[in-house]
């Protein structure tokens, strides 16, 4: 037993503030009711039942009711169960104060701001008039580890002339060590007028090692979520540090009422919505940002890990203070990690790529000739009897990309992602010649298969279509089908035909982009109306240039919702 044990603790629950970042906070109210009850039964002393955010600030419609946290829900989670105190967070500058007066009557007891270094004195000033309001308040420092010794002085000394309850250490981007979280107490403890509390995140794996640091370095109150519910690769799980607890104090603590709760009822979430360690959030934790980052370029499944390392690396040297997605943006849209690669332009298999400059050695090779390109939507598969009869028709160069099961077998077949690259090179006919994005590097491309290639290429930069004299594709085209598209002018088409090219827009529940199923496939309503409008704007790009040289524009021959570009097959067969 460590020393710790004798000593009093408080847990603060807050999973359905925190784990409210994985499903929007639109909890039921039954599960929120049976989460504070079993809290309760375990022992632990506060139930944090969300945010109190002013809507001016947040968008309803987007988000779920506990991100609001409405004083008559309050009232009904914790009507006839006496139990733990209720807690609700606000973050410096997206609430009203005023409305903080409608919780009086409630349950709620604590108030918790949470801000960044760069809204100290601000933020102390609003939780000093939350405290006047009759409140227990706590201040979080949000992204903690950011702090550089001068701001910690500061931030001692503001914190010196403040009357708060609790002052909390939040290792938002779960990259602190136990070392790291004994080193950060030493000289904040010397503050006696407050009790000192410690927020953990799981990137690394140590939020319970953490814990235990924090504990032992004189903490009196630490956060957990259920099943470590929350945002990014989620908390310190209640249930753990539960159990831990029980063996010293099993008349205080008792871990099953939350094992039961978690059966019941998270255990099913936790399928749905898959928070929790992964390799990015990992990395994330690594170089100390925020989460979010992470996320963002998970959500894409456009980056393998490597990508998001160096990616990552950039987001660290420009320091931001919490998340900012306009960062990720410009990082991807000018391809700065591409500096970084380690892909070398070494000559490979069947083509000519010059060591100091790629040579396109597709270029001019099909004069006048008519192609046709697979896409990878449900309409591939759904038309395949017809598109088969176009293709006995007209003869066209055929061009596919990531899998295409057994539907057709295209002359060419091209990977411009390092993930579907990995996941569909061994389903490659034996027949298609290899097309490969010059950003995957030779030694991926020869560690997963020994057939010959070519490499594509292209700036991989997110700007305006354009093609040199030298063939090189000036932009990325974001997708592998439109890329083709680009690539067919570059061999010299004469006419240019698409299929399966469905676009995002006329899927009803978002979870059927393909022809067959892709692991992870459901995505997030905004990032594939994203994906769809970066397709038409390159969709009416190529279709301007290759109007300007006097050649018929794009065909997409399968129902599509980039509706300027459709002309049906049946008009050709």
């Amino acid at each position: 037993m460590v020393k710790h044990i004798k000593q009093k603790i408080e847990i603060l629950d807050c999973t359905i503030r925190d784990g409210g970042y994985v499903n929007n906070w639109n909890f039921d109210l039954k599960l929120v009711r049976e989460s504070y009850r079993a809290l309760s039964k375990a022992g632990v002393d506060y139930v944090e039942l969300g945010y109190h955010g002013t809507e001016k600030y947040f968008d309803k419609k987007t988000n779920g009711c506990f991100r609001f946290s409405a004083p008559d829900d309050i009232k009904e989670i914790c009507q006839g169960i006496l139990g733990a105190k209720v807690s609700l967070m606000v973050d410096f500058g997206k609430f009203d104060t005023s409305d903080l007066s409608s919780y009086k009557d409630t349950p709620v007891k604590l108030i918790r701001l949470a801000f960044y270094k760069n809204s100290i004195k601000e933020a102390l000033e609003e939780a000093t008039r939350i405290k006047k309001m009759g409140f227990v308040v706590s201040a979080n420092l949000m992204g903690f580890s950011t702090y550089t010794p001068s701001e910690l002085k500061k931030l001692i000394n503001l914190l010196a002339g403040v009357n708060l309850d609790y002052v909390y250490i939040a290792d938002t981007y779960g990259s602190m060590l136990p070392n790291d979280v004994i080193n950060s107490y030493k000289s904040l403890l010397k503050l006696k007028h407050v009790r000192w509390g410690y927020h953990p995140h799981n990137n690394l794996q140590m939020s319970f090692a953490n814990t235990l640091a924090a504990i032992d370095a004189g903490v009196k109150i630490v956060d957990s979520s259920i099943f470590g519910m929350g945002r990014g690769a989620g908390n310190l799980p209640t249930e753990i540090l539960l159990a831990y607890l029980q063996n010293s104090k099993p008349y205080k603590y008792n871990a099953v009422p939350v094992l039961n709760l978690i059966d019941h009822f998270y255990a099913d979430l936790h399928r749905q919505y898959r928070w929790g360690y992964n390799l990015a959030y990992m990395i994330s934790g690594m170089y100390g940002c925020h989460p979010n980052y992470a996320k963002n370029l998970i959500d894409r499944k456009e980056y393998d890990i490597e990508d998001t390392w160096k990616i990552l690396e950039i987001i660290k040297s420009k320091n931001p203070i919490s998340y900012n997605k306009d960062l990720v943006e410009d990082i991807l849209k000018n391809s700065l990690f591409k500096n970084k690669t380690l892909f070398r332009t070494s000559k490979v298999k069947n083509n000519n790529l010059d060591v100091k400059k790629p040579k396109v050695s597709y270029l001019n090779r099909y004069q006048n000739h008519d192609f046709l390109i697979f896409a990878n939507g449900p309409s591939l598969k759904k038309y395949k009897i017809q598109i088969q009869r176009f293709i006995d028709k007209y003869k066209p160069v055929t061009m596919g990309g990531n899998y295409l099961e057994s539907l057709f077998k295209p002359d060419y077949h091209a990977f411009s992602n390092k993930r579907r690259f990995i996941d569909y090179i061994d389903t490659v006919n034996k027949d298609s010649r290899l097309l490969i994005s010059q950003h995957i590097s030779d030694v991926m491309v020869n560690e997963y298969t020994n057939r010959e290639y070519e490499k594509i290429i292209y700036e991989d930069i997110d700007g305006p279509f354009a093609i040199n004299k030298e063939g090189v594709i000036n932009s990325n085209c974001r997708s592998v089908a439109i890329l083709l598209i680009a690539v067919a002018l570059v061999m010299g088409a004469r006419r240019i035909f698409v299929v399966g090219l469905d676009g995002y827009m006329n899927i009803g529940d978002y979870t059927k982009s393909h022809f067959y199923f892709e692991k992870d496939e459901a995505e997030e309503q905004n990032l594939l109306t994203d994906k769809h409008l970066a397709n038409l704007r390159y969709l009416e790009q190529i279709d301007d240039h290759i109007l300007k040289e006097k050649k018929e524009g794009v065909h997409i021959l399968t129902p599509t919702s980039y509706t300027r570009f459709y002309k049906g097959v049946e008009n050709y067969i």
